[in-house]
């Protein structure tokens, strides 16, 4: 039966990795023109694929990852081949708004007229977001890429030899009748384990959703037909003859074939009893992520006054779980008028600021030393004090009459007593 879905594109979707219109196609730059390494082409042939079967991708932010899958004879999709992610930017989350500097999560689909073969970036694909959710949901941006050059501003950047082999896939795929491909991007690989991790986060209730797209393709390894209604996605939905889902609208009504219910149904009771054991166990910890669009709006705001020229720190502000904001220090400097001219203010006002602290630190140090000179002096007057005392003391020293010893005292007294006794004897005849 899924054959069948993806033969009519009932649930086919893809990734436009390369793009072109008809004109074009032979007017390449010659990087877009590069066959598929060898290898992987024996790798397609020995899974039952032909180079030019439809294609899709999938990114997993946090593990790095960009898979791209190819339909099989049997209308089912398998891996082919898988790229270490060079850049991507923002944090683990949805973009909110044009400037948050996010890398967009969800479910995309490129056409040839979204492609680039003469990137600025080597080759480069539009991912096509907004998309009708994010529209719905009045999340805002333009020019988000897949590219080469290894550098990312919402992006998500290869390096140039794996934009090339990733452009070549979506290029034989438009040559084999492909008219769009889909896009999954993900915060992480939607695990039991990595969904209990983040069970607390602001934005679990999105990834939840995303979850169910994710889910269906894993059952049936066929992109999900993917609608919005209710502002919100819906996944392998049929709505009635004659009517639409609209995605700010109401959902109608729809059917799911009765396999796939129950193969989803069998699918969800495993992953609970694994989410339950996975939420009471430790885990490595969870990644930052976007606290909703309130960081979105603070980055936004860095992000307008950088392409004004204005000067701003060198990396984009971060809030913290408690709700404070994190700036770095270190300013940038922006090669425009309005940035140089800031720069001359910033450099006006950082010599103001050294020259008075130099002011303030002459003052100190006269003052210090004024002091200094102070104390040094009291030192030396109490120095002469204490000398000339001294001096006084040893004077009175020296004047004072030597004291016999006492043996000769007792002399000199018993000499004067004999000499008294003797005269008063001599007046009475004695």
């Amino acid at each position: 039966m899924f054959a069948k879905l993806a033969r009519t594109g009932v649930l086919i979707a893809a990734i436009g990795v390369a793009g072109c219109n008809d004109s074009s196609m032979k007017n390449f730059a010659p990087e877009a023109n590069k066959p598929l390494p060898d290898k992987i082409l024996a790798d397609m042939r020995a899974k039952g694929m032909v180079r030019t079967s439809s294609v899709m991708a999938r990114i997993f932010k946090e593990e790095g990852k960009l898979e791209i899958w190819k339909a099989k004879t049997n209308g089912r999709y398998e891996m082919v081949a898988s790229y270490d992610i060079c850049k991507w930017s923002g944090k683990l989350g949805p973009k909110y708004t044009e400037g948050d500097r996010q890398a967009p999560e969800g479910f995309y689909t490129v056409r040839p007229s979204q492609m680039n073969p003469r990137s600025n970036y080597h080759l480069s694909f539009n991912i096509g977001f907004p998309n009708a959710y994010d529209r719905a949901n009045g999340r805002t941006g333009q020019n988000l890429m897949v590219h080469g050059a290894c550098s990312s501003s919402g992006c998500y950047s290869m390096t140039d030899a794996q934009i090339e082999q990733i452009y070549a896939f979506g290029r034989d795929a438009f040559q084999g009748g492909q008219t769009e491909f889909q896009i999954q991007a993900f915060p992480f690989r939607m695990t039991a384990a990595n969904m209990a991790r983040y069970r607390n986060d602001p934005n679990y209730d999105f990834w939840k959703m995303l979850k169910v797209g994710y889910d269906n393709f894993e059952i049936t390894k066929v992109p999900p037909k993917v609608d919005v209604c209710e502002k919100r996605y819906v996944f392998n939905q049929v709505a009635p003859e004659g009517t639409t889902f609209d995605p700010t609208g109401p959902c109608p009504e729809t059917t799911q074939p009765d396999s796939l219910k129950t193969a989803y149904a069998n699918y969800e009771k495993s992953y609970d009893a694994a989410f339950n054991s996975a939420a009471n166990s430790s885990a490595v910890a969870p990644k930052p992520t976007i606290s909703g669009i309130k960081e979105a709006s603070i980055v936004s705001d860095w992000s307008k006054r950088r392409a004004r020229g204005e000067r701003v720190p060198i990396d984009p502000p971060s809030m913290n779980s408690d709700g404070s904001v994190t700036e770095t220090t270190r300013m940038g400097r922006i090669d425009s008028p309005a940035g140089r001219k800031m720069a001359a203010l910033d450099a006006e006002k950082e010599a103001k600021r050294k020259a008075e602290e130099q002011r303030l630190a002459a003052i100190e140090a006269a003052k210090a030393a004024k002091e200094q000179a102070k104390a040094q002096a009291l030192a030396e007057k109490e120095a002469a004090k204490q000398a000339a005392q001294q001096q006084v003391v040893t004077a009175g020293v020296e004047a004072t009459p030597a004291q016999p010893a006492p043996e000769q005292a007792a002399d000199a007294d018993q000499g004067t007593v004999s000499k008294l006794k003797k005269k008063l004897l001599g007046m009475f005849g004695g």
